[in-house]
């Protein structure tokens, strides 16, 4: 999977931007507070038709406009136009002109992998983010699994507010919140399923590419949910034994909305004792194992992002980490220090020099 190139109109500070790709290494460099950032802001959106640095579309529209649009042509069996629009409205999603209804039929076709520095705040972050990027990572791959979790959401919303009811009017029959319960529980479990086996193959290749990159430890992550081990009935039972303290709560205390992960390094959670380099390594080795997955899953791999990867790493580990890189992955690296990448690297690379909303393209000598 490539993308050929990449129209911009009217994109955080670019007003019009049209690029073409090396199908193979991209470099972005510039200074700070230029605008690498956004290029690959733009290329994440128009496959997940969502920014990884805001959840407000509207922050995507160049100030003093009224809209953004990105565009771009990508190779898969067959060449394809993307287009992902955002108004003040809202917003809308093309194929091939052909506008999509449904989100879930747009996402999963252009797939992603992406590595920042904020990555990292996965260790110190609420579980809630640690589940919406699990979020986005299956999605890219199961189309049925943005369904589940619309569906999953939505009774979750009709179970809380029937609960709050049931609080107010003590009368109220628990016939249609048992209905809601086991609804609730069919997403649940499937959502559950997907997620459990998307965490069992990435243990399957994130120790390796963990030793690849820092020649030592053991490292696998760690599934937690309410949902492990239990039969439907089980989960059933457990849902009527909090009752009541759920109707005073006002919400539905356990759930797939709870689930959380863990990093483990040598079976210890490397958010409590792990170094930054450690925690640094363990989130590019899952990304690494999310290449495989995606690659097994399609026969085709994802386009990958590295952003701002090189500011906290040594040259040792930025060598180790760019050996990894796979021929037949196109990838976009965007950094300040062009010098810091060997030249043999960078050789056949192309090359965009950002200043302040312009763009120069060169290929690399």
């Amino acid at each position: 999977m490539k993308i050929n190139n990449l129209k911009l109109q009217n994109f955080r500070n670019y007003e019009k931007l049209n690029l073409e790709f090396n199908d193979t290494l991209n470099i972005i460099y510039g200074n700070n507070g230029v605008g690498k950032t956004n290029l690959v802001e733009a290329i994440y959106a128009l496959s997940l038709t969502k920014s990884f640095r805001t959840s407000n579309d509207k922050n995507l529209i160049r100030s003093g406009e009224v809209s953004t649009k990105i565009e771009g042509d990508v190779i898969k069996n067959t060449t394809n136009n993307y287009q992902v629009i955002i108004n003040k409205e809202g917003k809308k999603v093309k194929i091939d002109n052909d506008i999509i209804s449904k989100v879930s039929d747009y996402i999963t076709n252009i797939k992603i992998v992406l590595l920042e520095p904020e990555e990292q705040m996965i260790f110190k972050s609420s579980p809630q983010n640690r589940r919406k990027k699990l979020n986005i990572e299956i999605s890219q791959l199961q189309k049925d699994y943005i369904i589940y979790l619309n569906s999953y959401n939505k009774t979750l919303k009709q179970r809380n507010f029937y609960l709050r009811e049931a609080y107010i009017n003590s009368n109220t029959s628990r016939d249609y919140l048992d209905i809601l319960t086991h609804k609730l529980i069919q997403y649940g479990k499937k959502i559950y399923e997907y997620r459990e086996d998307f965490i069992n193959k990435i243990n399957e290749y994130i120790n390796e590419k963990y030793h690849e990159i820092f020649e030592i430890g053991d490292l696998k992550v760690k599934y937690i949910s309410d949902y492990k081990d239990k039969s439907e009935d089980d989960i059933f039972k457990y849902y009527n034994k909090n009752y009541d303290r759920e109707v005073v709560m006002g919400k539905t205390l356990s759930g797939v909305h709870h689930d959380d992960y863990i990093f483990l390094l040598d079976n210890k959670d490397i958010a409590e004792w792990g170094s930054n380099g450690q925690q640094k390594n363990a989130i590019f080795a899952f990304k690494l194992a999310e290449i495989e997955i995606i690659k097994n899953t399609t026969n085709d791999y994802p386009i990958l992002i590295l952003d701002d990867l090189f500011s906290a790493l040594d040259n040792k580990k930025i060598k180790n980490i760019v050996k990894l890189l796979n021929k037949d992955i196109q990838t976009f690296i965007t950094t300040t220090e062009l010098e810091r990448l060997d030249k043999k690297i960078l050789k056949n690379a192309k090359t965009f020099n950002v200043l302040d909303g312009e763009v120069k393209e060169s290929i690399y000598e």
